[in-house]
């Protein structure tokens, strides 16, 4: 598939006036409040219509929300507006953006399973450049299981993450957390029902 393919993909999955995966954060990162410092900067990968990094820009932080979707930002746009906070946006390719070094004290990716291996090390890397040392990294995915429930993510089981996967690419950072689990999600028509799914707690040393 090529980017120009995919973009169009996601153009149509978030041209419609309705919020895809809902206008809520998503819970696990919600979980994560505890963790998050009191005042900095936060990159939200991949944010789509913006739900996360509204919810990030509410909790104090100076947001980017980086989407290469024009549809998604401008609905991001109108959701923090919605939610009188202020978040800067970027409009590029994750796999493809330049990753400023040790810039953001938080870096989060929820949900950006479109990746191929080859470009999930690219976006890794730039999350890791990006990070400052210290600063906390938040992920949550798909498992491979999902396969077996089809309520929402890819359909490729490469794309998926899985415990191994996670400790290989962030095992050399601190307070590493991973978490497994199936739950109900209810985020929005894109992700409904029982999921199986991962999440990713540490800070960059």
């Amino acid at each position: 598939m090529t980017d120009n393919v995919d973009l169009q993909h996601w153009e149509e999955r978030f041209s419609t006036p309705d919020y895809r995966f809902g206008k809520e954060p998503n819970k696990f990162l919600v979980r994560c409040k505890p963790l998050l410092p009191r005042a900095g900067k936060a990159l939200a990968v991949a944010d789509g219509e913006g739900r996360n990094g509204v919810w990030l820009a509410q909790q104090g932080l100076d947001v980017l929300s980086l989407d290469f979707s024009p549809s998604a930002q401008a609905k991001a746009r109108a959701l923090a507006a919605e939610n009188n906070v202020d978040v800067a946006f970027a409009e590029a390719d994750v796999h493809e953006w330049a990753y400023p070094e040790n810039a953001f004290d938080v870096v989060a990716e929820i949900f950006t399973q479109f990746s191929t291996p080859q470009k999930r090390a690219l976006k890794w890397a730039g999350m890791r450049r990006a990070l400052k040392s210290g600063g906390l990294l938040i992920i949550q995915g798909y498992t491979p299981r999902q396969l077996e429930y089809g309520t929402g993510g890819p359909k490729q089981v490469e794309q998926l993450y899985t415990r191994d996967m996670l400790e290989r690419a962030f095992g050399d950072f601190n307070a590493l957390h991973i978490s497994e689990e199936e739950c109900e999600l209810h985020e929005g028509p894109g992700h409904a029902g029982i999921s199986a799914i991962i999440g990713l707690t540490a800070t960059k040393p």
